[in-house]
């Protein structure tokens, strides 16, 4: 009984594993064949992943100019904040901390709608790469001032000011030296996540872009509308290759975060 029960578990996550990895591994081998429909007998090459560079080498810029821009933005703005919101707990400060989340609750396409309807008017604006970056601000803020709050609040932010203050630090210094260092681990996995979905997001992006203005997965989907199979397989292994690291690297900090919190 009991080698059923820890052998069930084990075969269930192998199973899902499966489900996911198989598809991810087929369209991958799609992008570095010759013909798809051949498979691999028809050869390895990376034609397909020359021309993605080719076509889409304008929207790999704009997605990693946008996800830097956006991670700046979201330091500058939301790090500040979470530091508010810990220093001040309260009603006001839960009624301020859902407001800012409240983009999460919206679906991409409304929040875009918004946007639209807002600044749709502004044709310099609407048609500059910066109309979505404040889509991706808008959206990707929470889980920076979320990341960073968490952190605070598992220390005795008070104290640690009062001493530094007791020491003629004044509240710039205090700042950068006490709130910045102990928020270290919070603000770098708010950075990675910023950047991920930054990078990652297509329903508001969808709606925000113009036809100059594609990011990776705009691309991406363009690539399987109009384009051959391979190259549209190609274009998913080059947006794996980007996001997996950061993936990776975000679990990472989240877990260093948790050691360090704890």
């Amino acid at each position: 009984m009991k080698s059923v029960t820890r052998t069930l578990p084990l075969i269930v996550t192998l199973l899902a594993c499966a489900f996911l990895l198989i598809p991810i591994i087929q369209s991958i081998l799609a992008g570095l064949t010759v013909n798809y429909f051949r498979g691999l007998s028809s050869g390895l090459t990376l034609k397909w992943i020359g021309e993605v560079w080719t076509l889409y080498s304008g929207s790999i810029f704009l997605s990693i100019r946008l996800a830097l821009a956006c991670l700046i933005v979201t330091l500058i703005l939301g790090v500040p904040a979470a530091y508010a919101l810990a220093r001040n707990p309260g009603r006001a400060s839960r009624i301020l901390e859902e407001f800012i989340s409240l983009p999460l609750a919206v679906p991409g396409l409304a929040l875009a709608l918004a946007l639209l309807q807002l600044y749709g008017s502004y044709k310099g604006f609407r048609t500059s790469w910066s109309f979505i970056l404040v889509g991706h601000v808008l959206y990707t803020m929470p889980f920076m001032v979320r990341s960073v709050l968490s952190v605070l609040a598992a220390i005795d932010l008070k104290t640690l000011e009062e001493g530094a203050a007791s020491l003629g630090a004044g509240s710039a210094r205090r700042f950068i030296d006490i709130v910045v260092p102990n928020a270290l681990p919070g603000i770098l996995a708010g950075a990675l996540t910023v950047v991920t979905l930054s990078i990652g997001e297509f329903n508001l992006t969808w709606m925000l872009h113009t036809p100059y203005l594609k990011t990776l997965p705009v691309g991406l989907a363009d690539s399987y509308a109009s384009m051959r199979l391979e190259v549209a397989s190609a274009y998913t292994l080059v947006f794996f290759v980007m996001i997996v690291p950061l993936l990776m690297a975000m679990q990472w900090a989240s877990a260093r975060a948790q050691r360090i919190t704890r």
